[in-house]
């Protein structure tokens, strides 16, 4: 059967990602749109351009982490550069070698830009502070005066997956000047809304989502500003959201609770990863053996 499939945000967590496209792979759906926000436009990227789950997870498990953690060169002591760098570069990492392994990726499928896919096949999100607006990529380029077709998609994701403070924002060059456009996760971090809009849905979507649902998530802990900025960003992340997620999309929703792993987690060891691996595997096929579709 075919399924429309969104991905929610979440870092390093999306490790879960490559465990649920097995279940729902192996139960025989087989996505025609996806969309995704920061570690979801990842995997939403790699179906669209026609990886199967066991290309995935072989690609996810056999990476290094922490090769995207690429700091720019300098002599100056590394605890007096980073905050350099949060203050004028803005990011800690410069996030061009996550960029470049997406592209590279995307390329051993011959993909390379968004007229690659079919139209439709593949929405992403990103969040444009200059201007104060959400970016559904590649639609909304064209206001930027940008040809949606012409634009690759590893740019995409990478800006879908600027975690302020962390990435460096990109520059989006267009015809009204510059933005910087940061993580998706700033306004929309699960985009369930892309393809349940009027009650129009051409087929049914299922969404996978990294956290617990409502009733079962954590209250937020604050005793220090380091809690304070997390409990501001989660809930800046998931407010918006929160309101499409009804008793009717919650049906439609595989909650992958994985609040043990941090966002950032880029050291996680073998063991984990495949941990996290099997945690999206087997709450994926948990969940699709009672789902009504």
């Amino acid at each position: 059967m075919y399924i429309d499939g969104v991905f929610s945000g979440g870092g390093i967590k999306g490790l879960a990602f490559a465990g649920a496209f097995e279940a729902v792979e192996k139960r025989g759906l087989k996505y025609v749109r996806v969309a995704g926000t920061s570690a979801g436009s990842i995997v939403a990227a790699f179906i669209a351009a026609g990886y199967n789950s066991s290309e995935v997870r072989e690609m996810l498990e056999e990476l290094e982490l922490s090769s995207f953690l690429d700091e720019r060169k300098t002599l100056i002591p590394s605890k007096i550069w980073r905050w350099v760098s949060i203050y004028w570069r803005l990011g800690l990492y410069r996030g061009n070698k996550l960029e470049q392994w997406i592209a590279q990726k995307l390329k051993n499928k011959n993909v390379s830009t968004f007229g690659d896919l079919k139209k439709g096949a593949l929405r992403i999100i990103a969040s444009d502070i200059t201007n104060g607006r959400m970016m559904v990529l590649p639609d909304d380029l064209i206001s930027y005066g940008i040809m949606p077709e012409s634009f690759s998609i590893a740019r995409a994701v990478r800006m879908s997956c600027s975690l302020p403070y962390f990435f460096e924002p990109v520059k989006l060059t267009a015809s009204e000047g510059v933005s910087l456009v940061v993580d998706g996760g700033v306004l929309s971090n699960f985009p369930i809304w892309l393809f349940c809009r009027n009650n129009h849905q051409m087929r049914p979507v299922l969404g996978i989502k990294l956290s617990s649902n409502d009733q079962e998530s954590s209250k937020h802990k604050i005793t220090n500003a380091f809690e304070l900025y997390n409990a501001l960003f989660e809930t800046m992340k998931n407010a918006h959201d929160a309101r499409h997620i009804s008793s009717k999309h919650e049906k439609n929703i595989v909650f992958i609770p994985v609040d043990h792993v941090l966002t950032t987690e880029f050291g996680l060891t073998e063991q984990k990863k495949l941990a996290l691996v099997e945690l999206g595997r087997s709450k994926t096929e948990e969940f699709l053996r009672r789902w009504a579709f």
